[in-house]
């Protein structure tokens, strides 16, 4: 393909930038700090998003994608993923393109990855999901947690003040359908910590306004952005870690997925330390270490996803750390 073609497609298939502005949006903005902190994950999400409209194969943006900064960069692989899995769903061309990138460095950020897949879903026509398939059992779910971060950024109204969820999700085809939900909701409380501009007192105040069934998978998608994207001061962290309360274990549940995602990835940066200090009581290598202790081991069997089991386990031993703390 041509470079002209190549850069008609990058335009054609790319949102502009001022897509991912706090006041164009209408998210909060806390600080100028933090709004230029949210701005730029936008930002680099959709730089890795360009990178994968525009390439001729994975190989060539993925070295596009190592000269990112490194607090940025599983933003830009999230976005790339992203990218991939639009293309894969296109009609035309090819339909491997997320498989590919998969076998190189972009395996490191699986989890980034999964996420951006499940971006692109939201905006295939249903009837092209079955091409944009996914591999692993155990991660599948992030695809949904990937869409449910879509529809609260993109149509806050509907998803978090109307609090719309969708009968009978679709995806994935063999279910179980009942857990679609609670995957869903945590991409949407980990897009409500864009929302709050992450003030953890106003995110508190949006969760509460949710049925309380729902508060546990809100908080705890809200801890992973906490963790993983960041914006917050130690003191804002404790205020958060009170506020979530009861459902503090899966607060930390998550953190220590995103001190997972960006050890894993080579990425590890000074805030989310920080953030498993005060969330798990412990440092990101140390919760990275808990969570792979509490990974299941297949073959998966039984009616609850590997992935929920996995995240039940490591609520569960944090709850046992926080009772054991008192």
């Amino acid at each position: 393909m041509t470079s002209l073609l190549r850069s008609l497609r990058r335009r054609i298939l790319t949102p502009n930038d001022s897509e991912t502005k706090l006041s164009v949006r209408g998210f909060h903005e806390k600080t100028p700090e933090a709004r230029d902190l949210l701005e730029t994950v936008g930002q680099m999400f959709l730089r890795g998003y360009a990178y994968a409209a525009e390439c001729h194969d994975p190989a060539e943006a993925e070295e596009r994608l190592q000269d990112l900064p490194t607090r940025f960069r599983g933003f830009a692989y999230e976005g790339a993923g992203m990218g991939f899995a639009v293309r894969d769903g296109l009609p035309f061309g090819r339909h491997d393109l997320v498989e590919t990138f998969l076998r190189g460095r972009a395996r490191d950020h699986v989890y980034m990855v999964y996420v951006g897949v499940g971006w692109a879903m939201a905006r295939l026509p249903r009837f092209r999901w079955p091409v944009v398939d996914v591999k692993d059992p155990l991660l599948r779910w992030l695809v949904l947690d990937g869409y449910g971060f879509h529809q609260a950024y993109f149509k806050t109204e509907k998803y978090v003040t109307q609090q719309y969820r969708e009968p009978r999700f679709p995806w994935p085809a063999d279910g179980p359908r009942w857990y679609a939900d609670q995957a869903i909701d945590q991409g949407i409380g980990r897009a409500m910590w864009f929302i709050a501009g992450t003030d953890p007192e106003l995110l508190a105040t949006m969760i509460a306004k949710f049925p309380e069934e729902r508060h546990g998978d809100l908080y705890s998608g809200a801890g992973l952005a906490a963790t993983y994207a960041g914006g917050v001061t130690e003191e804002e962290l404790k205020t958060f870690a009170d506020r979530s309360g009861e459902h503090l274990p899966g607060v930390a549940q998550a953190s220590a997925f995103a001190a997972t995602a960006r050890l894993e990835a080579g990425l590890l940066v000074p805030h989310t330390d920080l953030a498993t200090q005060v969330l798990c009581g412990m440092s990101a290598e140390q919760a990275h270490a808990v969570s792979e202790a509490a990974k299941p081991e297949p073959p998966y069997t039984g009616d609850v996803p590997p992935y929920e089991v996995w995240r039940r386990r490591l609520a569960q031993r944090f709850a046992v750390e926080e009772g054991s703390s008192r």
